[in-house]
């Protein structure tokens, strides 16, 4: 049955969802448009093979705004290619930060793991060193409060009630979740030698005793029992091992080899770091916070979410963003009570990498017009949330011919059900599709192109006439019948496939 979906996929209607996928790869925001409306169920394509999505290659691209289209045809956020990856893993991989805050703005997963390692997104974005992407990853798990960096610095257990989300995750459990053999986002840090990411992740919680376990599956060089400073030894980046020193990590653990960080400096031939593994932490320089740790991004999440992003252009001068000069101001900046457009605000937060202005506390980020430093931003009076309509389900056939399905409740020795699809998160209904009808002629369409993007809506022609086409048609049935013809059509894939690819951890 499984093969079956498959040569339906690329028999049936695989040339106009190559051309979405050749789209979203290539940026091409109104081919992929015309697409979408001739046939939303185009967005749930896959590749042959690697099952990758037009999702999936736009997030790959860093094609953000294409990305808010295929989510807003209802495809699968949490859609997993052939190796188990999801567009916002394979996202942080690549460093598209704007990918990565449209798709955590719908609420895309963040602890899905794929099937190579084990490894999150998170681990993905710590092993590329883009620390963008890791503090945009964790926007719903660091609260915007003056009194943030205190508490982790004394890792206090308020930080684990402030910082709760509604899957019961704390921060702690999410930055420090490990992949296949123990191995944690810091050690893939410390291992590549990405400074910022290893200084944001330790500012934000990020444990200095996590060790690494043999479980059979791992090849580690390094030995088993090793924590991030023995990864930071075999990397080699001195900033690396100071950071993790002066936050506390031992210089005297020993791993299942017996090997101190000293001991793998000497073996890996790092021998430039003898000094400063040799050196007792009370010696070590201390570090001020990381750029990059932005106390006001769960803020202004929250209001894009509630209000929207995209913003209202206006002609008032006195209601223009001073920063774009084309949105409405929809937030005000506590403190100076600046005000700008969501859209800004959100750009401010996730670009801003630079130290804590002196008027404000660690993490605070400077005000665009008066420097002051940001820890939150508020929603203006005028801000009105988005109105809670359903969206429209998109149509389930991927021909324009579909007369292949009819409902009828009636007759439930001929119906197969649908199971109940993983809509985005962004979706305000989950409701079960209805029970379908199989007609024997499930698609009569022999072309495997779309010769023009035409409007559906449009009165189709009889049966009869379809058929008096499709006879002078040169093109090659597929299978032959003594009392018909049958074609294989996308929808044997949506059903029969299904639960294969959105099976859930």
């Amino acid at each position: 049955m499984r093969f079956v979906g498959l040569v339906g996929n690329s028999f049936g209607c695989s040339a106009s969802g190559e051309r979405l996928v050749s789209a979203a790869r290539d940026g091409d925001f109104q081919e992929a448009k015309a697409l979408l409306e001739y046939d939303p169920r185009l967005s749930k394509y896959c590749t042959f093979g690697t099952r990758n999505s037009p999702l999936h290659h736009a997030a790959s691209q860093g094609h953000h705004e294409i990305v808010s289209l295929l989510i807003e045809s209802e495809v699968d956020i949490n859609l997993r290619n052939y190796r188990g990856q999801t567009a916002l893993m394979q996202a942080c991989q690549y460093g598209h930060w704007e990918v990565v805050m449209t798709l955590v703005l719908y609420k895309a997963n963040i602890n899905k793991t794929d099937h190579l390692n084990g490894a999150t997104a998170l681990h993905l974005a710590a092993l590329n060193g883009h620390s963008r992407c890791i503090r945009i990853l964790l926007a719903d798990y660091i609260p915007s409060i003056s009194k943030f960096y205190k508490l982790v610095k004394k890792r206090s257990r308020i930080l684990d009630f402030v910082s709760e989300s509604s899957e019961g995750n704390t921060l702690c459990e999410i930055i420090n979740k490990p992949a296949d053999g123990g191995v944690t986002a810091l050690h893939m840090a410390a291992l590549n030698g990405h400074v910022d990411s290893l200084h944001l992740l330790l500012d934000l919680g990020a444990s200095v005793n996590e060790v690494t376990v043999e479980d059979g599956t791992t090849i580690d060089l390094i030995g088993a029992g090793s924590t991030p400073l023995h990864y930071a030894a075999h990397g080699g980046n001195p900033q690396c091992c100071q950071i993790l020193i002066a936050k506390g990590a031992s210089l005297t653990a020993g791993n299942a080899k017996g090997w101190s960080p000293l001991a793998v400096a000497r073996s890996w031939h790092t021998d430039w770091l003898e000094e400063i593994l040799s050196t007792p932490q009370q010696q070590q320089k201390t570090t001020p916070p990381s750029p990059f740790l932005c106390l006001p991004l769960m803020s202004v999440v929250k209001i894009a979410r509630e209000c929207g992003w995209t913003g209202d252009t206006v002609s008032n001068y006195a209601d223009q963003c001073a920063v774009c000069l084309e949105n409405k101001c929809t937030v005000a900046a506590s403190g100076c009570l600046h005000e700008l457009c969501t859209s800004c605000a959100l750009y401010l937060c996730s670009t801003s990498n630079n130290s804590s202005p002196p008027t404000g506390p660690p993490g605070s980020i400077p005000c665009p017009f008066c420097r002051h430093g940001i820890v939150s931003f508020k929603k203006l009076s005028t801000t009105k949330p988005l109105p809670q309509t359903l969206k429209h389900t998109s149509s389930l056939s991927c021909c324009s011919c579909s007369s292949m399905a009819e409902i009828d409740d009636r007759t439930a020795g001929e119906t197969t059900p649908l199971c109940n699809p993983k809509l985005a998160s962004g979706s305000l209904s989950s409701q079960k599709f209805l029970s379908l009808k199989l007609n024997a002629n499930l698609c009569m369409r022999g072309s495997d192109v779309i010769p023009s993007l035409v409007n559906r809506s449009a009165e189709r022609p009889s049966f009869r006439a379809q058929m008096a086409r499709y006879s002078r048609s040169g093109f090659r049935r597929s299978c032959s019948y003594s009392k018909g013809r049958l074609w294989l059509c996308p929808l044997n894939k949506s059903v029969e496939t299904h639960t294969d690819y959105s099976r859930e951890n």
